[in-house]
């Protein structure tokens, strides 16, 4: 990383690089606190007095395998709190993790309202200065998730002529969280590059609000992470004294070559190196759910069945009932879940007799949840506890028909135990797609705590919860879902194993979600829609099928209502998904045509294997007919390109070894085609 702590003659400590001027570095750890607020007000969370402060103590380093561990302890005189960082990274590994533990050793409590986990000063382009320094982040919504965009910092924070006034500028260039929707607005990550390939780019790890500020600050950028703060997500901490604190995790990473393609790699080996070790990281079992495009929250025995044995034939290996089989209500089932007990008019025979077909057709059976609400309408809004719910001025919250569980309750935990242990242990349901639909506003308020921080409280027993399921079913699979991708971040993904990207159900819409899936979640859990229909033509199937096989498939469609070449399209797609995805976990993905837009006629995403190169190439509504690409890392190599599918979509390769550009043509607007180059 190149990155030092520096100690001044006070004691105050920031990190920086080699040869960095003081002045445009940041505190350490920064903390606004009632009564301790900032020397320079505005909109930046920098340059706070508890900050300026804080001061050195002393610091250890401890080495585990190939990783290392800085904690460097800090203090107060005046507040009394003390400050430990723990700065994690590896041998050259390109990345710093850190986290602030606060901890009040005073006799006053401390209310705190805001805590950086990671700061960074003194970020330059090759000039030493900020003008050639470009800013990308990542817009997020329903139906349009992983949106990148990018502009010249200097069109974000123009220069003030610092000179003539004596101080910074009050603002900054900030993006934030709002409600526990994590990534309801944008993706925790954002990065920096410059015009000679080098790049900084971060990840914070919160369900519960977060936010990132950049600026400049003496001729320098600077960026600042956090976790929630009162400003922008109503929480604050009181801490008495001997009581403590823990911020969320943040990352940093630093490529000094190869731009975003090259951060994006060394971030996709970190998010692999964080999470829970599970099976499913290396087998990436097919998937066919029965939702999107297909049953639409409307299973039945009788429908399901011609589905379950299509999707056995085509190589599924995982069959999902999704929304709707818990539905037993004349008034429809939306505002009356949380029981979650099979309708028996859906399931005559019981759907033991579903479940028990998907594993005669050599399937694991799985099952949507939203384990965290409660219907108005349920019977569980009434029985249990009014503490075990969201309350905010003593009120029960209620949005979109729903109340909200808060996981810290153990009557809460132990219905949501029952109804998972019930489901896994003696149905015998091997995978849980868990779905968060409502967006619940700040938090929860127990007793005097603010809204955010009981949010964080809440998330927190969440992830424990998960990691309860974990521990008692470990073959169990989870998939974190949130209307989509509104809740896809690496504090839910360092536990469960797969993230669905997206409720697109357009296909001509989800290759630029599909494209940048791999910037929101590790290849192989980065599930991708692809729902082929018995009334497309055979470009349109191998069109939506080519989206998930550089990550995770989830299946689609009436299957069994295909003729039998539309049906060999289908087989073969995951023919070769099976070829490939051995590859996929320890892959690093690229850009070839750079991040795509909204509109892009053309996208294509890459994943740089160990033996082999895969390209993924979407042509929508664009009038050209082939694009011609730079795979740097294959510069000069005799690389064998080969068209791995469609067979049907009349697809050419052409790689040139001498400039490393592979050329694609796909003769027809609204085709798409899987290509391979294998290693010399």
């Amino acid at each position: 990383m190149g990155l030092h702590a520096f100690v001044d003659g006070v004691g105050g400590v920031r990190l920086g690089a080699a040869g960095q001027d003081w002045d445009r570095l940041v505190p350490l750890v920064e903390v606004t606190a009632t009564g301790h607020g900032r020397d320079w007000s505005g909109e930046r969370f920098i340059e706070t007095v508890i900050g300026d402060r804080l001061a050195y103590r002393d610091h250890e380093t401890v080495r585990e395998g190939n990783r290392e561990r800085t904690t460097i302890r800090l203090a107060d005189p005046v507040t009394g709190l003390a400050a430990e960082v723990t700065l994690e990274t590896g041998a050259g590994a390109g990345f710093l993790r850190s986290r602030v533990r606060l901890v009040n050793e005073g006799v006053e409590p401390v209310r705190l309202e805001s805590v950086t986990t990671l700061t960074l000063g003194g970020i330059c382009d090759a000039d030493g200065a900020l003008d050639g320094l470009t800013l990308h982040w990542a817009d997020n919504d329903w139906l349009a998730e992983c949106r990148w965009r990018q502009a010249q910092l200097r069109d974000q924070v123009v220069p003030l002529n610092r000179s003539a006034h004596g101080h910074e500028g009050r603002g900054c260039f900030e993006r934030s969280s709002q409600g526990s929707w994590s990534t309801g607005r944008h993706l925790p990550v954002a990065a920096f590059t410059d015009r000679d390939g080098n790049a900084w780019l971060w990840q914070i790890e919160s369900s519960a609000g977060w936010r990132f500020e950049t600026g400049e600050r003496e001729g320098a950028a600077y960026v600042a992470l956090f976790g929630p703060d009162d400003a922008h997500h109503q929480w604050h901490q009181l801490l008495l004294p001997g009581e403590e604190f823990h911020t969320v995790p943040a990352v940093l990473v630093r490529a000094g070559t190869g731009g975003l393609d090259a951060a994006f790699g060394t971030l996709t080996d970190y998010r692999r190196s964080i999470r829970r070790p599970h099976p499913d990281h290396r087998t990436l079992p097919v998937i066919y759910n029965d939702y999107m495009n297909t049953l639409m929250g409307d299973p039945t025995t009788e429908r399901l069945l011609p589905l379950i044995e299509a999707a056995a034939r085509a190589g599924a290996e995982v069959f999902v009932i999704d929304a709707g089989w818990y539905d037993d209500d004349a008034q429809g089932w939306w505002d009356a879940v949380g029981a979650w007990e099979p309708a028996p008019h859906r399931f005559p025979g019981g759907i033991q007799e579903v479940l028990d077909a998907i594993t005669k057709h050599g399937m694991t059976p799985g099952l949507w949840l939203e384990p965290e609400v409660v219907g108005v309408r349920s019977p569980l809004a009434r029985t249990l506890p009014p503490e075990a719910f969201f309350r905010r001025g003593g009120l029960r919250v209620t949005e979109h028909g729903r109340h909200h569980l808060d996981l810290r309750h153990p009557a809460a935990r132990a219905h949501l135990d029952e109804v998972v242990d019930r489901l896994v242990g003696e149905w015998g349901v091997g995978y849980l797609k868990l779905d968060y639909n409502v967006n619940i506003g700040p938090g929860t308020e127990n007793g005097t705590e603010s809204a955010g921080a009981g949010l964080l409280g809440h998330h927190r027993a969440h992830l424990d919860w998960m990691h309860g399921l974990l521990d008692r079913h470990p073959q169990l699979v989870l998939e974190n879902c949130g209307s989509g991708g509104l809740r896809m971040d690496y504090a839910q993904l360092a536990v469960a194993q797969l993230q669905s990207t997206s409720d697109q159900q357009d296909p001509l819409r989800y290759p630029p979600i599909a494209a940048s899936a791999a910037t929101a979640a590790a290849p192989e859990q980065a599930a991708v829609w692809a729902y082929p229909q018995p009334d497309q033509s055979l470009d349109e199937i191998a069109f939506t099928l080519t989206g998930p096989l550089l990550g995770r498939i989830h299946l689609s469609g009436f299957l069994n209502r295909m003729d039998d070449e539309q049906f060999d399209l289908v087989r073969m797609a995951i023919s070769v998904y099976r070829e490939v995805r051995e590859e996929i976990g320890a892959a690093r993905p690229f850009w070839p045509l750079g991040l795509p837009g909204w509109e892009d006629g053309w996208i294509a995403h890459g994943l740089r294997g160990v033996d082999a190169t895969y390209v993924a190439l979407w042509r929508r509504e664009s009038g050209d007919t082939e694009r011609t690409f730079t795979v740097p890392h294959l510069l000069g190599a005799s690389a064998r390109p080969t068209v791995l599918y469609p067979a049907t979509a009349d697809a050419d390769v052409r790689w040139d070894a001498t400039e490393g550009r592979l050329t694609v043509s796909l003769p027809r607007a609204g085709t798409a085609v899987l290509a391979r180059l294998i290693h010399s």
